[in-house]
């Protein structure tokens, strides 16, 4: 028990608190520890001591102990190729060139595969002057690995430093015999024109084109062609040269034409000064080849009409090079018929009629793929500029007719048609002098699709050629096809009446506004009020102002009604004119369009100023209205209050309704007259508020 109390009484040392917990300023990793740790490691080991051999047994004796070290370290991993490396290098140093084999050959035992070992095991032979073993390794090593290209042209190249050429020659054939890449066959080329064997190399150039011929359909490649050929010009050979150009073009074919090799053959003929075999080149290229594949071939054929070209050629390489474009554009949309237009307004210019047809021929087989009419809108013009260019371009009448009655053909008038289609046509006929032919087109075109534009059209053409029983019965069947068009009446009615049949003109008219629905009845009604005006019947022409006001009320009417008593030089002119003045004012009354009858007042007022005496002028002041400005409030769409607007509002005296109102506004002018008069500063108080809370407020 004592010994459990002194135990208990023992006191647990304090642990030291640390006051600042937060991160030093500058972190130490783990990895900048060792690295520290390494480096003074290696600053603390003493240097090793120099050992200086006196005699042949020291010598033995280290070059035991190296060796073991070395058979050691191989032993621990026989797959390091760098500690066998390290001990054939060292052997070779101490010319112990037979163990060094030994070495190396007890590591190829080990990987044959490396690369490096194979190359330091020749360079050391190669040091050491032994040319057979050399050999010998670089025949094992290709034989090996005969993929490897390295070792290839170290082969190739001792044999050429030896002067070993048929040797050098013998190693190349049997590298091509693997069909290595495209460096290796230029490397055994460059060899044998290192030695002016030209013959040989243009046979080694024949051997390697045709072993990629087998490729082309693959990886189409043609600057080996371009390389053979321009090879043959830098020796002079140019008919060999042209021959490999043409050889190129004619393998690849259509199919898998290039542009490089196009420029390049122009260039050589270029060179060659054969201007004319250059533009046949890249005319032809470019009559095949699409415009995104074709960028240099046009920047080098202008650049060669520039220098060698007239101006025709410059205009002609600009057109082909925007044929190319719209062709690629209705290519990828043949129904865009902008770029059509465009197509054929660059070959009208520049091509021959046969190129033009086949291109307008081409465009108008792209037809709308849905029968509605905003889609043919501009399909049409295709026809109509084709008809156009066969009439008065190519000059072929025949052609222009077909045209037009294909196109007339496949139009679906049965949902829409295109009236200028028929009345161009028609056009055409008349200036062939085939007036049958336009007749019947017209009257083709009326009986399968009536519309305005037709009639109209059909009517002027009879109405040039002066046949009026024809016009007469084109109008009645334009009005029995459309009743309530007031311009067809207006004009069968002036037909009539320049033909001097008054009384059938006035029925037409008559027949025109009993009609129960009209488009423009108002203009209807002055031409038949002016059309009696013109016949001096003032008697007719008054009661038709007074059947006119049966249907309408309308203040222009009144007023023209009071113009026309006025302008009628009558005496009591000035007196009908007042009284159809005061029967409007009476019959407007009950208006609820005020601005129409201020507009009444307005006229009248200025007839009075012009014609009346002083009691007649004050007689139509006394009528017209005030001018009050009202509040009034507003609701938005959802019904909620959008606040108050200011609107102008008119009173007129005759209205016994607004008496009380008149009479507010004589006081508020008053008072408000009253308040001018008071000097600023004994103004009213309360004469704003009294002012703001007057409605309406008065501004005359």
């Amino acid at each position: 028990m004592a010994a459990s109390t002194a135990a208990g009484k023992q006191r647990i040392p304090k642990v030291a608190k640390v006051k600042n917990k937060a991160p030093a300023e500058v972190q130490i990793t783990a990895e900048q520890l060792l690295r520290e740790a390494k480096e003074r490691e290696l600053e603390l080991l003493p240097p090793p001591p120099q050992q200086k051999i006196t005699d042949e047994e020291e010598l033995n004796d280290y070059k035991l102990r190296k060796r073991k070290t070395f058979e050691d370290n191989i032993r621990k991993n026989r797959t390091v190729i760098s500690n066998w490396i390290k001990y054939a290098q060292w052997e070779e140093s101490l010319k112990e060139i037979q163990r060094a084999r030994s070495i190396y050959e007890r590591a190829l035992d080990v990987d044959y595969r490396n690369i490096t070992l194979w190359l330091k095991y020749a360079e050391m032979e190669m040091k050491n002057r032994q040319v057979n073993h050399a050999r010998n390794i670089w025949d094992r090593a290709i034989t090996t690995l005969p993929r490897v290209n390295q070792f290839w042209y170290k082969y190739t190249y001792m044999e050429e430093m030896l002067g070993n050429m048929a040797g050098a020659r013998q190693v190349f054939e049997r590298w091509m015999e693997w069909q290595p890449e495209e460096q290796a066959w230029h490397s055994y080329i460059n060899f044998e024109l290192r030695y002016k064997e030209v013959d040989r190399a243009r046979t080694i150039y024949e051997r390697y084109i045709l072993w990629t011929g087998l490729l082309v359909l693959v990886h189409p490649d043609v600057k080996n062609w371009i390389k053979y050929a321009r090879f043959e010009e830098k020796h002079g050979y140019f008919a060999h040269a042209r021959k490999v150009y043409e050889r190129a073009v004619e393998f690849f074919g259509d199919e898998h034409m290039d542009e490089h090799l196009y420029v390049a053959f122009a260039k050589f003929e270029e060179n060659q000064k054969e201007f004319e075999r250059v533009r046949v080149i890249y005319k032809y290229a470019l009559d095949r080849i699409s415009k995104q594949e074709a960028q240099e071939l046009f920047k080098n054929y202008t650049i060669f009409e520039k220098k060698f070209g007239d101006r025709r050629g410059i205009e002609d390489i600009i057109v082909s090079k925007r044929r190319f474009q719209y062709e690629e554009e209705v290519k990828a949309n043949p129904h865009n018929y902008d770029a059509w237009f465009d197509y054929l307004r660059l070959v009208e210019s520049d091509a021959e009629a046969e190129t033009v047809r086949e291109v307008y021929e081409r465009a108008i087989a792209n037809v709308p793929p849905v029968q509605e009419k905003r889609h043919w809108k501009r399909y049409i013009y295709l026809w109509i500029n084709y008809a156009l260019y066969e009439e008065l371009e190519a000059k072929d009448p025949e052609r222009t007719r077909q045209v037009y009655q294909a196109s007339l053909e496949l139009i679906p008038h049965k949902k829409f048609t295109f009236a200028k289609m028929w009345l161009l046509y028609a056009q055409f006929e008349i200036r062939q002098k085939n007036l049958p032919f336009a007749r019947r087109a017209l009257g083709t075109s009326i009986g399968k699709c009536p519309k305005n534009k037709l009639f109209k059209g059909y009517i002027e053409l009879e109405l040039q050629l002066r046949e009026f029983d024809r016009c007469r019965k084109l109008y009645e069947k334009f009005l029995e096809f459309g009743p309530e068009n007031c311009t067809s009446w207006i004009k069968f009615a002036e037909l009539e009446t320049i033909l001097g049949d008054i009384e059938r003109a006035r029925a037409i008219y008559e027949l025109a506004i009993s009609q129960p629905r009209l488009d423009m009845p108002e203009v209807l009604w002055k031409s038949y009020i002016d059309f009696e005006i013109e016949q001096e019947e003032t008697e007719r022409t008054r009661n038709l102002y007074r059947r006119l006001l049966q249907r309408t009320q309308h203040v222009k009417v009144w007023i023209s009604f009071a113009q026309f008593e006025l302008s009628s030089g009558k005496e009591g002119s000035l007196a009908k004119c007042r009284q159809i003045y005061e029967e409007a004012n009476k019959t407007m009354r009950n208006c609820e369009e005020k601005e129409e009858r201020l507009m009444l007042l307005e006229s009248w007022r200025s007839f009075e100023d012009e014609f009346g005496t002083a009691s007649d002028k004050e007689r139509v002041d006394k009528l017209m209205p005030e001018k009050v400005k009202k509040r009034r409030k507003v609701q938005a769409d959802d019904g909620s209050d959008a606040g108050w607007e200011e609107y102008y509002d008119y009173i007129f005296p005759e209205d016994a309704a607004n008496q009380p109102n008149l009479k507010l506004l004589a006081m508020a002018k008053l008072w408000k007259k009253q308040q001018q008069e008071k000097e600023p500063g004994e103004q009213d108080p309360d004469a704003d508020a009294a002012e703001q809370e007057s409605e309406p407020s008065c501004s005359c």
